[in-house]
């Protein structure tokens, strides 16, 4: 089963570098997004600096769903996901495979570049550890939760608005989360509760995800 899991992953991985369009776009969205903000709000150091950890997180949130679209549907159309939901391995292992690989190739990226974001809003470094580490932390969540978005609505064409609507409340509390953590190390203060918070969450949905994928899709498949 190890070798079928690590072929699986491979597979995953090799798909997702293909798409180069997909991972430029989900990047160029979130250095766009992070830089327009200075622009459009103003250019006073502290503002900037206070609301770094919105805007870096905000963007993140974003790219994630942006990468989302086609999670699914290439491999639905092509009969790919039918096959793989038939292999004698517990579909929702198959799917967290396919998950991880996906954070690696979109999320791990927007997580390499928060320092360089961090700079340009004049953030200290113990605060861009913090963001760093938050984004570790935050960007799996979003994107084991947004592949049960991308899921539900894997069947339907032009989904990406719903996906988007759906998704925003389950990822409000991440945002808060990862935001604060931030905040509250600007202000002296602790990320323990923060960072356990984020922790919970992320091992819940690394339990749950798995299955609520592979049910919806098992759904649209019938």
């Amino acid at each position: 089963m190890h070798k079928m899991l690590w072929k699986l992953f491979s597979r995953d991985m090799a798909l997702f570098m293909h798409r180069k369009q997909d991972v430029v776009t989900v990047l160029g969205f979130f250095l766009v997004a992070v830089a327009l903000f200075p622009l459009g709000i103003s250019s006073d150091p502290e503002l900037l600096r206070n609301i770094a950890p919105g805007a870096v997180w905000i963007a993140a949130l974003f790219s994630t769903v942006l990468a989302l679209d086609r999670l699914f549907s290439e491999d639905l159309e092509d009969g790919t996901l039918e096959q793989q939901l038939l292999m004698p391995v517990p579909v929702s292992l198959l799917i967290l495979v396919r998950l991880i690989a996906h954070w690696v190739i979109t999320g791990l990226p927007l997580v390499l570049l928060a320092p360089v974001m961090g700079l340009q809003f004049g953030l200290a470094l113990n605060e861009i550890v913090i963001l760093t580490l938050s984004l570790l932390l935050g960007t799996p969540v979003l994107v084991l939760l947004g592949a049960i978005g991308a899921a539900l609505t894997v069947g339907l064409k032009s989904s990406g608005g719903l996906v988007t609507l759906l998704l925003l409340p389950l990822y409000v509390p991440i945002l808060i989360l990862g935001t604060s953590a931030v905040s509250s190390v600007m202000h002296d203060g602790g990320v323990t509760a923060h960072f356990s918070l984020m922790g919970a969450a992320l091992i819940v949905s690394l339990v749950l995800s798995p299955f609520a994928v592979a049910t919806a899709l098992k759904i649209t498949l019938d």
